[in-house]
């Protein structure tokens, strides 16, 4: 399954963040930031919950289908 709308990236660079703060930021890897965003996985309900959390906005602002 893959996501039409992942915002992830542009939620990350508009905060200033590296790959790698933000995952740590999440507690995930670098590795996992750089394929969440190239669409080659997709975030569990809870990591989805804490992208939201950190950015202050919705699942949906940031993934949908």
């Amino acid at each position: 399954m893959s996501l039409a709308k992942n915002n992830l990236r542009t939620f990350r660079k508009n905060a200033g963040l590296s790959q790698e703060k933000l995952a740590d930021k999440v507690s995930v890897t670098r590795q996992t930031i750089i394929s969440i965003e190239n669409g080659r996985y997709v975030p569990s309900l809870e990591l989805a919950l804490k992208f939201a959390n950190h950015f202050k906005c919705k699942v949906e602002d940031l993934f949908g289908i």
